[in-house]
């Protein structure tokens, strides 16, 4: 990720509509704002309690957990928790990762 001709601004996430994205259970609503000529995405998500991914995801993330819980799987079975106040991060085509949550989460992506 190379952040380039972005001048400063500030966001009001409550303001940014939400798009909806349905798991393999539960859903992904996310807030999302598109900078720069690599169309950096920097995103809030919210995961329902129950939520499931239905992907392995090769995309990198720096991801931060606001809210509830995370549990991560790598593609090689190792598993990570997330709670508040913890990040992860992954390059691009890195390590394949797929996430659910039992009570929910709240995060905040840059990717």
């Amino acid at each position: 990720m190379r952040m380039e001709t972005i001048p400063f601004g500030t966001t009001d996430w409550s303001v940014i509509e939400p798009t909806v994205h349905k798991g393999e259970s539960g859903e992904a609503t996310w807030r999302t704002q598109h900078f720069g000529p690599d169309d950096d995405r920097v995103r809030m998500v919210e995961y329902s309690p129950g939520y499931v991914s239905d992907h392995w995801c090769r995309k990198g993330h720096v991801l931060l957990c606001l809210e509830g819980e995370l549990a991560t799987t790598l593609e090689d079975g190792r598993e990570f928790i997330l709670r508040p106040g913890m990040s992860y991060q992954v390059a691009d085509e890195a390590e394949a990762h797929r996430s659910q949550t039992s009570i929910g989460a709240r995060l905040f992506v840059v990717d």
